[in-house]
């Protein structure tokens, strides 16, 4: 059964990396030539993608909802693919006519008489400091709408609010390509707005554009990204604390393994010899040889589970391919989102086939039923969460509220696509001729478990599981929130895909390790045990996502705080999945390797 489904692995693997180009053609958006190539005078469109305070990313709002100046032909909309819009992106034309390796000087926008309304609005943006961020040539470009400066005047003081007026842009190419977009906002021609002064306000917008050659290639303009100068990043930096805490984690590992292969050789020598073993009676590990292999309580959901981890392992195995194969480039906006949903759909068979044959490999009969729980195990948890929080968004009116078309497109896909690729995998699985292999028959009677102390438990040896490979990753978890809940734009795979093995490989051998001490105090009740173990580490990530909103960000508000808690909520729930299902998977390879190395009766 392992064996097909590591077939079935490689084939996602396999037509993933093939479609990875097609992938990143498409899903990005080209928004004016495909090759990037520009005559002087020809107009380069500026789009408008979302407003937003900048300590709360998941608050965006549409570019126009404050008032910004408009073009003369009216607004218009720009047609996305679903991960742009999963993405919040809602893109509009400007009134910015930016022609190609043309300077523009202080060229007015439009003159408008602010009333208290919209003063009221772009005070408030001020003072949540908000930001826009704007389109160019797919290249991302940020900008703040205004300042605050506190005057104080003997013993009073007082709060100016101060709106930019005008904006420069400054344009890097090289040849008849765009290579790089600064957007400074000019201090000099703000507008003060503050409430002391009477209404309305008039207000001339302006802008100006300069070119500057460049000798960077245009295969390289995305490397300015890796250090975004709000967020920066020192590679070197990040390189050595990520190593140090890998090397430290394994060396930790190996002292446990190389103690539990110590242990281990020794139980075979004793379990082995017949004069010893006439001597003293069974005890330990050996003694339970006909319980060990006695299958969990609740065989239906725990199959399920295994399953829905499986197809999320392999889910994280082909967003891996894509990345290191150049997909996810930073403008290639919505990318990453559309290959995960559509990479669940499509792995959804992996996760039937599993479930199911897992299931008839331990005497269920009812299998209709363990592929409906298998369907629903995640997905009702997700689009629960996420039903809750569009409408969060919705009645915030901000752009992460997704449009009822792109809910249709998703729940088709989810109905017409991954449902019926988990039943066919759960006929296929029920259908294998697998048999589960056991080195030791199973008692008719249960053998009664010995009183145990409480670091035995459950929840204490779940704690201890989840701190060793958490440790692995702890590092690596700043710069991924850094880049999810912040405004880095996150681009170093293959350290990401290094920390992503080597948890995979500590969750691996930590589980094993508590296996095997559990065994040795004659509990044989392991198959809970090691996949609750396994995937503890998910708990430890949602106690750091606890300390980095309070501690590590300055995100505020009900909707930031239900968008950032529930979302991690269902990506631990994810993690928990997966690495219980590492967890469960190496332990009952050890298990069947020691019980296989010894002489039952």
């Amino acid at each position: 059964m392992i064996y097909q489904t590591s077939l079935l692995a490689i084939f996602c693997l396999f037509f993933l990396s093939v479609s990875g180009t097609e992938l990143s053609k498409h899903s990005g958006r080209n928004l004016l030539s495909k090759d990037h190539k520009y005559n002087p005078g020809d107009d380069v469109p500026l789009w408008a993608a979302k407003v937003g305070p900048f300590s709360n990313p998941s608050e965006t709002y549409e570019y126009y909802k404050m008032p910004f100046c408009k073009p003369k032909d009216g607004v218009k909309e720009k047609k996305l693919g679903m991960g742009e819009v999963v993405d919040a992106n809602r893109m509009y034309n400007t009134p910015y006519a930016i022609p190609f390796a043309i300077d523009v000087k202080q060229k007015k926008t439009c003159t408008m008489k602010l009333d208290d309304d919209e003063l009221t609005k772009f005070r408030k943006a001020i003072k949540n400091d908000w930001y826009f961020q704007l389109y160019f040539d797919d290249l991302p470009a940020w900008g703040f709408l205004g300042k605050m400066e506190k005057i104080i005047q003997g013993s009073t003081s007082q709060i100016k609010h101060y709106l930019f007026t005008h904006v420069n842009f400054e344009i890097k190419y090289n040849g008849n390509r765009v290579i790089e977009i600064n957007i400074a906002t000019d201090p000099n021609n703000a507008l003060d707005i503050s409430n002391d002064l009477t209404t309305p306000i008039q207000a001339e917008f302006s802008y100006s554009v300069r070119w500057v050659p460049s000798t960077i290639k245009f295969e390289n303009r995305l490397a300015r990204y890796e250090r975004f100068p709000l967020n920066p990043v020192h590679l070197e930096i990040h390189w050595f604390s990520v190593v140090n805490s890998c090397v430290t984690v394994l060396l930790l590992t190996g002292f446990l393994l190389t103690i539990l292969m110590r242990v281990l050789k020794s139980d075979f020598i004793k379990y082995n010899d017949e004069e010893i073993a006439m001597d003293e009676d069974e005890f330990g590990w050996k003694y339970i040889h006909g319980e060990v292999f006695r299958f969990p309580a609740n065989k239906g959901i725990f199959c399920a589970l295994i399953g829905t981890g499986y197809q999320l392992l392999v889910l994280s195995l082909c967003v891996f391919t894509l990345a290191l194969v150049g997909t996810f480039y930073p403008y290639n906006r919505g990318s990453l989102y559309t290959a995960i949903i559509l990479l669940y759909a499509i792995t959804a068979g992996v996760a039937g086939y599993v479930a199911a044959s897992y299931f008839r490999q331990m005497g269920g009969e009812f299998w209709v039923r363990n592929i409906l729980i298998t369907c629903c195990i995640f997905c009702v948890p997700f689009l629960t969460c996420f039903s809750f929080l569009n409408t969060v968004a919705i009645v915030y009116r901000s752009t992460a509220a997704l449009p009822f078309g792109t809910i249709v497109v998703i729940v088709l896909l989810w109905s017409f696509l991954t449902i019926p690729l988990t039943i066919l995998g759960g006929i296929a699985g029920k259908n294998s001729r697998t048999e589960f292999f056991t080195p030791c028959r199973t008692n008719k009677y249960v053998r009664e478990i010995p009183q145990l102390p409480w670091y035995r438990r459950t929840l204490a040896q779940m704690i201890l599981a989840g701190f060793l490979p958490f440790s692995a990753i702890y590092v690596e978890l700043y710069y991924i929130f850094a880049s999810v809940w912040g405004h880095k734009i996150y681009v170093i795979w293959s350290i990401l895909f290094i920390v992503f093995a080597i948890l995979l490989i500590v969750t691996a051998f930590v589980t094993i390790a508590l296996t095997y001490f559990q065994l040795a105090v004659e509990d044989h009740r392991w198959w809970w045990r090691s996949f609750l173990c396994g995937g503890s580490t998910g708990f430890f990530v949602y106690g750091y996502c606890i300390y980095y909103y309070q501690a590590r960000s300055d995100m505020s508000g009900f909707m930031q705080a239900s968008f950032f808690f529930g979302y991690m909520m269902m990506t631990c729930y994810a993690f928990f999945l997966m690495l219980g299902t590492v967890g469960w998977r190496s332990s009952l390879l050890f298990v069947r390797h020691i019980y296989r190395a010894i002489k039952c009766e």
